[in-house]
């Protein structure tokens, strides 16, 4: 686990990590106008949403117009008596009002919400392939579970922002713009009293706004922790399991969760302030309303129907005020989340290919590593000075005690990382000059942890090269001795494996991934550890399958046993980052040193 357990019930432990950290940023609406980007693709889309907006938005004002219309002119003119006909007439233009209201905005909420979740797409997407592009030195410093919670919460909570919030909040600027301009052209003097008291709710709104925001995005830091540590969780269940931790990290587990109610309550709590500042700026503007109207009543200035419809104007003034404050929260939330995702996007993969990178064209297999130096941190070296030169066919054999640089160099050749200093060339071109699919494409990599992804068998060796046939398939686990188990599952090659293989054995994993590199005919193949896992009697039938699978091709191979290292052309022995010892098995026996010393402790091991 990623937190010591001595400390799981101390109220102050906490998984710390790098990415979590608070993203320091101001609040600026350039951070949306980059969100409003994504919108840009359905512009034409939008063009009739707006128009049904503004629509809606005119009926919406057209109406308390009527009703002054009906009090002045129907039920109490000034001259004349009541008239029924007009009332008629009125009440029979606001129905009709209020039907192309509701067809407006039905129409607008169908297709805002068809547009944003089109929006919300292509961003889950965009950030999606930019991890895909991202080095390896990306996912060294933050745990998965903390790159999850960016592709599905983060962007989850945009939602409301992209389906609904947009279009909202034009409609409410246009009612609110539409409503001051109505208010001050029919009384200017009860208009201005009245919005007296806008300012006082602006200076009070704002005070909350950093502290909101702030707030929200404590929330997300916490929900990426929770995920985290639950994806840390799941995968180190047989470890929890084996030393009875299941108690520990339930606490732990309950004193993060319970951190996130807290740190929501809070964020919610400031949220909801809003709602009372609007309401008593409401009622202090009614007061006035009514004070300040009845004295212009008296005084002959206005009309009944005219206070009347201020009064109806009144409510529909506060409320679009109240959603512009909710709308605001809205988008203190989705800045908390865009802050994340777009520090994602931001990232620049550390290993990228230049404007001038040409495809690697089909290779003979030459490998050399010119002088290189290169650190996963600074200051601590991995590879000091090593160079390596293998021609076409070859067979390398890279060996040494733990961290001694082995799986460094193997990283260099694939390029999961870059050199510091030197050069790694094939077919004497610079790998750094190439593009990384066509270099990757000609290398294959079998790994000592095997993954298997969840689909079927055949699924998972055909993932060497999604082209091939079931009869290569078929041919390529054949090679490598792995068609006997397979025909010996339930529904043979297409047999459903659950996600990391976790119906098959350890070795039975190992040969899927031998067959999966065979599948895709590398120029260079990599062994890490390959056989580390794999029975004797397996490894007798793997000693045949490689003899196959290294025929013409250049390889490098990372192994501890003797039977897969003693045949290589030459055995590279490593020591903190520096060769010591380089020739082949013979060679470096009779030497009698470094590489005697393992294969000798080798022998202990196994006699003992």
């Amino acid at each position: 686990m990623s937190a010591n357990k001595s400390n799981i019930n101390d109220k102050n432990a906490r998984f710390i990590y790098k990415d979590d950290d608070a993203i320091e940023k101001p609040f600026n609406w350039a951070q949306v106008r980059r969100l409003m980007v994504y919108m840009s693709p359905y512009k034409r889309q939008l063009i009739p949403v707006i128009i049904m907006m503004i629509l809606g938005t005119l009926t919406r004002l057209a109406i308390p117009a009527l009703v002054i219309l009906a009090i002045d002119e129907a039920i109490a003119p000034k001259h004349g008596d009541p008239s029924f006909a007009k009332l008629y007439w009125i009440a029979g233009s606001m129905l009709a009002l209020f039907v192309v209201q509701w067809a407006s905005n039905t129409y607008r909420i169908k297709y805002t919400n068809i547009i944003g979740q089109k929006v919300i797409y292509d961003l889950r997407q965009h950030l999606f392939q930019h991890i895909q592009k991202l080095s390896f030195r990306f996912y060294d410093k933050r745990p998965a579970g903390s790159v999850l919670v960016r592709v599905t919460n983060d962007v989850n909570s945009l939602q409301d922002l992209f389906t609904n919030g947009v279009i909202n909040l034009l409609m409410d600027c246009v009612q609110l713009l539409g409503i001051v301009v109505i208010l001050l052209a029919w009384n200017f003097k009860l208009g201005l009293a009245i919005m007296i008291t806008v300012p006082l709710m602006f200076v009070v709104s704002t005070t909350l706004r950093k502290r909101i925001r702030y707030a929200w995005q404590t929330v997300r830091m916490k929900q990426s922790r929770i995920n985290s540590h639950l994806n840390e969780s799941i995968q180190g269940m047989k470890i929890t399991q084996a030393y009875v931790q299941e108690k520990d990290n339930m606490s732990f587990f309950e004193h993060m969760n319970e951190d996130n109610l807290k740190s929501w309550n809070r964020a919610s709590a400031l949220n909801q302030m809003f709602g009372p500042v609007i309401e008593v700026t409401s009622a202090v503007g009614t007061l006035i309303l009514f004070w300040y109207g009845a004295h212009l009543i008296q005084s002959n200035e206005i009309s009944v129907g005219v206070l009347v419809g201020f009064a109806n104007y009144i409510g529909n003034f506060w409320d679009p005020i109240n959603r512009l404050g909710q709308m605001y929260n809205q988008l203190l939330i989705a800045m908390a989340s865009s802050e994340r995702i777009f520090e994602f996007i931001d990232e620049e993969p550390t290993v990228g290919e230049s404007a001038a990178a040409k495809p690697l064209l089909s290779i003979r297999g030459d490998v050399k590593f010119d002088n290189i130096i290169f650190e996963y941190e600074q200051g601590r070296p991995a590879l000091k000075g090593v160079s390596i030169d293998v021609k076409a066919g070859q067979s390398i054999a890279l060996v040494g005690h733990t961290g001694s640089g082995k799986s460094t160099i193997i990283n260099l050749l694939c390029r999961f990382y870059d050199p510091v200093e030197g050069r790694v060339l094939i077919d004497g071109t610079d790998i750094r000059n190439v593009t990384i699919d066509s270099l990757r494409s000609q290398v294959g990599i079998v790994l000592q942890d095997t993954f298997i992804f969840a689909g079927t068998i055949r699924d998972n060796i055909r993932y060497g090269r999604l082209d091939a046939t079931d009869q290569e398939i078929i041919e390529a686990a054949k090679a490598v001795h792995a068609h006997e188990f397979i025909m010996s599952l339930p529904d043979g090659y297409d047999t459903e494996v659950e996600e990391r293989g976790s119906v098959l054995s350890m070795g039975q994993r190992q040969l899927l991934s031998f067959a999966r590199a065979l599948l895709s005919d590398p120029r260079v193949l990599i062994l890490d550890e390959a056989t580390a896992s794999i029975d004797t009697e397996t490894e007798l039938h793997i000693q045949e399958a490689l003899k196959t699978l290294l025929a013409g091709r250049t390889s490098f191979m990372i192994a501890h046993r003797l039977s897969t290292i003693r045949n290589a052309d030459e055995i590279i022995v490593l020591d903190h980052g520096r060769i010591v010892e380089q020739g082949n098995h013979e060679q470096l026996i009779a030497k009698g040193g470094v590489y005697n010393g393992l294969i000798e402790a080798q022998y202990r091991f196994l006699s003992a």
